[in-house]
């Protein structure tokens, strides 16, 4: 499975690449740090991804923002929301926008591990 990554922690985005190439068995094929970096490479490659994992708060834009700029994609191609942020609101406005997971970075990592492993 092929994956794309919008995180602009240098940090969190390398561990997250690594640890879901070990885990998950995904490869990432790419990764910004913007809203417009990330909507201009998924115009780009538009079927060059599986996986769309989406934080909310980028260095321009947010992460909502890409949300809505991929709402036409294949029905195989997932979107999820990985956020420090994961309320009940959050999670309801990430959902209607397209996500079609949210999990939180510091508490649901497994659970969003194993949701990227299911999707093989």
């Amino acid at each position: 499975m092929k994956a794309y990554i919008v995180e602009d922690n240098a940090v969190i985005r390398d561990n997250l690449m690594e640890t879901l190439t070990e885990l998950a068995g995904v490869h990432t094929v790419g990764y910004s740090e913007t809203e417009q970096g990330a909507c201009f490479w998924l115009a780009q490659h538009p079927r060059d991804w599986q996986l769309l994992v989406v934080d909310l708060f980028l260095q321009q834009g947010s992460g909502l923002g890409v949300l809505r700029k991929c709402g036409q994609r294949g029905s195989r191609q997932r979107v999820v929301v990985l956020s420090n942020y994961a309320t009940a609101d959050i999670r309801a406005r990430c959902l209607a926008s397209g996500a079609d997971a949210v999990f939180d970075k510091s508490t649901e990592l497994d659970q969003f591990l194993a949701y990227c492993s299911r999707q093989h």
